[in-house]
């Protein structure tokens, strides 16, 4: 166990910004397939609903609490949205230029990314990438106004619903998060290939299971170690461990003693490729100067 330290170094994280927005069509089988990048979004916000509590009485007091099923929702803003999105905003298009609007609504899958940032590196400290499945677009205003003095582009919006897929061995889901400062970079780089598309292959969304499967199965387990610290000669050791990467100022080091530490320094463990950590696992350390 270690003394509790509060805002270190490069501890101080905040989320900002959206983009690499792609919309996903879902097949006949469910897979979605053929992604088409979503430009101008402004902003997407999250709105999970339910998991409410439901008191239970007996004996003349609080028995137990149910809790109902969490149920996943959102809303996109955006400047413009791709002409695939039509049919899942319940437009058809019988012909070139001509929109039939208030046709039946089609789901479709979106991954999105958002940016992770802190005292140290800004917003370029690492990402998120938010995928969700099983989503429907509910019909949304749409408000044309008069060019003045002050002009403004319109945006458009709309409420999103969505209807959970399976995940192995959990609850069924909608939105499956990856913080690209936890995970190996080269599972997230097949990750993203599959997101964004290759030279020789189409973008997709990968189903739950294979998410799990890129960033989980097939990897060989490993825990790190934390390093020992010396606070008289103000030397950091980093321990040797199969499988296990130490960054600190996101510069890898390898083991062994380091040169004596001048301010306050974290020491942060990644999984190497091929490997992965524990679900629940210390993987940085503060050491004060």
């Amino acid at each position: 166990m270690t003394k509790i330290h509060w805002d270190g170094s490069g501890e101080r994280l905040y989320e900002t910004g959206v983009d690499r927005g792609v919309l996903y069509k879902p097949n006949n089988s469910g897979v979605y397939t053929n992604g088409v990048p979503w430009n101008g979004l402004v902003s997407v916000t999250e709105s999970p609903s339910g998991a409410e509590s439901s008191a239970q009485y007996a004996d003349n007091l609080k028995y137990l609490n149910l809790t109902s099923a969490e149920e996943f929702g959102a809303s996109i803003e955006a400047f413009t949205y791709p002409d695939e999105f039509a049919e899942h905003d319940g437009v058809a298009n019988p012909a070139s230029g001509i929109a039939v609007g208030q046709q039946n609504r089609k789901p479709f899958g979106l991954s999105y990314r958002t940016k992770i940032g802190n005292d140290v590196h800004g917003d370029d400290h690492g990402y998120k990438i938010h995928l969700v499945y099983g989503a429907m677009a509910a019909p949304s205003e749409k408000a044309y106004t008069t060019v003045n003095d002050s002009p403004e582009a319109i945006t458009f919006s709309w409420e999103v619903t969505t209807t959970p897929v399976l995940v192995p061995n959990l609850k069924p889901t909608s939105i499956i998060t990856i913080n690209s400062t936890k995970v190996s970079g080269a599972a997230l780089s097949t990750l993203e290939d599959l997101l964004y598309g290759t030279v020789g292959s189409n973008p997709s969304l990968p189903l739950p299971a294979e998410v799990i499967t890129i960033f989980g199965a097939g990897l060989t387990l490993t825990t790190p170690t934390q390093p020992t610290y010396n606070s008289g000669t103000k030397v950091i050791t980093i321990p040797a461990i199969s499988g296990v990467e130490y960054y600190m100022d996101d510069v890898l080091l390898t083991a062994g003693a380091q040169p004596a530490i001048t301010e306050d320094k974290i020491v942060v463990a990644r999984p190497a490729a091929g490997y992965r950590f524990p679900p629940v696992v210390d993987v940085d350390w503060l050491f004060d100067f």
